[in-house]
């Protein structure tokens, strides 16, 4: 569990150095300022958030609380009074801030700490604080077992290859007392550093098995809120989708509709081609059949008033055959000739003489004629028209 402690450790070291060492967060700090300067004082006092450090120092007989870049005490522990009197007192000068911006720093003097610059290889800076454990002997008068100690990035360049850092130091048996008696108040510094005026030098000499463990509430508030928004974008986009696909389902489902339609009022035009080209067809095949009625009437008209018929047909090829008896059925042919719907009137078969009748009878087969229109003369050809009035009138 160590080393992946260690490891996602390391990690997180070099997102926080890339961070840094970007443009990003200069130019957020730039912005934010700007939009800080639109927002009221008072929101923007019950809106500030961010670390606020406080300084406690040892003293030669008290511990001395103030917040860092201020030189005034907020608070003083003497060691004359009981230990619960200085845990209040310190207690009461720190309940002034959000407990999750509040930091404490221990300042050490600078005669209690050694600090030396180094120069390292840019290999070096992922694990910085682990390389430089390994040269503590050479670095500093002390054993490695003997001293607390930090080492920091100074952002600047020592050549091709290597960058600057600090190493600072300082004795375990400086420092583990003044801890203990810390964690004997009630009070867990954040960082180890050295006082530089009324600020602090920027160093680090906490041991990290001593570091408090801090929760940062606001900080898991902001994951869950950016887990609300991801999951309110996602089930918008999900609710967004499904609409689309409904509306898309819908539309199917009345393109379907319509193609049925349309498949039915294909089905209508098709059947009304056909029954259109059914009734041209028997209309033209009416056209060109002789009419029944016209021949009937002629054969009635030229036949004897003596002879009757038995039998007559006329199928859809034109062809007449009827069957009777006449008393000279040789005349028949006679008879026909000229007519305007009967032509080629021919007997089939022999005339023979009925024994009931005395009549002869008779099976004939002709030709059904269809009439040709007849051109009505135009109005401008006089000459044309008094011909077929002399014709008319024999």
């Amino acid at each position: 569990m160590t080393a992946l402690q260690d490891a996602s450790q390391l990690q997180l070291d070099r997102l926080r150095r890339a961070w840094r060492g970007s443009a990003l967060p200069g130019f957020l700090r730039w912005w934010g300022g700007e939009l800080a300067g639109l927002v009221p004082p008072r929101w923007r006092y019950a809106f500030a958030g961010g670390h606020e450090w406080y300084i406690v120092e040892r003293s030669e007989q008290a511990w001395v609380l103030r917040r860092a870049g201020e030189s005034i005490a907020l608070a003083s522990a003497d060691d004359a009074d009981t230990i619960e009197h200085r845990a209040s007192e310190l207690r009461r000068a720190l309940a002034v801030s959000d407990p999750a911006d509040r930091y404490v720093a221990l300042a050490l003097p600078a005669a209690q700490v050694l600090r030396r610059r180094l120069v390292m290889p840019l290999a070096a800076r992922d694990n910085l604080r682990q390389v430089a454990g390994f040269d503590l002997d050479r670095q500093t008068p002390f054993r490695a077992a003997d001293i607390h100690y930090g080492v920091r990035d100074l952002g600047e360049a020592a050549g091709e290859g290597r960058f600057a850092a600090e190493l600072s130091a300082t004795p375990r048996a400086t420092l583990d007392p003044l801890l203990d008696e810390l964690a004997g108040l009630g009070i867990t510094p954040d960082r180890v550093d050295v006082a530089q005026g009324t600020a602090l030098a920027g160093l680090d000499l906490l041991p990290p098995q001593r570091a408090p463990r801090r929760v940062d509430r606001r900080r898991r508030l902001n994951l869950a809120l950016a887990a609300g928004i991801v999951v309110l974008a996602l089930v918008t986009m999900a609710s967004w989708l499904h609409n689309r696909e409904a509306a898309l389902d819908a539309m199917r489902s009345e393109v379907d509709s319509m193609q049925a339609d349309a498949n039915r009022v294909r089905a209508l035009r098709q059947r009304l081609t056909e029954s259109a080209g059914a009734s041209g067809f028997l209309a033209k095949r009416k056209v060109e059949s002789p009419g029944i009625l016209p021949v009937l009437q002629e054969l009635t008209a030229r036949l004897p008033d003596d002879t009757w018929l038995e039998r007559f047909t006329l199928n859809a090829s034109g062809q007449i055959g009827f069957q009777g008896q006449s008393p000279q059925a040789a005349k028949l042919i006679d008879a026909l000739k000229g007519a305007k719907t009967i032509g080629e009137p021919s007997f089939q078969g022999t005339i023979q003489t009925d024994p009931t009748s005395g009549k002869e009878r008779f099976y004939m087969q002709a030709k059904a004629l269809t009439p040709k229109p007849v051109a009505t003369p135009k109005a401008s050809a006089p000459a044309s028209g008094g011909t077929a009035a002399k014709a008319a009138a024999p």
